[in-house]
């Protein structure tokens, strides 16, 4: 590949790029455009209130996640028990 230009500059991206703008699509922005003069007290503390916030949305996500595979299978027996009631009460 000789003399190619490197990923970022040439219009591709990454998977790494992708997963970071499924993530935080600012994050991705401000990654590619840091300000001039390095970051402010202002943005760091941005930055620290916007990881507390990702932070208790994935805990939140794995946590109703975690839960899912009890839905379904109370959805599934809930299911099972109608068809075994209607097959009962049709005569089946």
């Amino acid at each position: 590949m000789g003399g190619a230009s490197p990923p970022h500059t040439a219009g591709w991206v990454s998977v790494s790029d992708l997963a970071e703008y499924a993530y935080c699509p600012r994050a991705f922005w401000y990654r590619r455009h840091p300000p001039p003069l390095g970051p402010t007290r202002a943005s760091i503390e941005a930055r620290s209130r916007g990881s507390l916030v990702h932070e208790r949305e994935l805990t939140s996500r794995l946590r109703w996640e975690g839960r899912g595979g009890w839905v379904w299978w109370l959805l599934g027996l809930g299911i099972l028990l109608c068809v075994l009631a209607w097959a009962l009460g049709s005569g089946l």
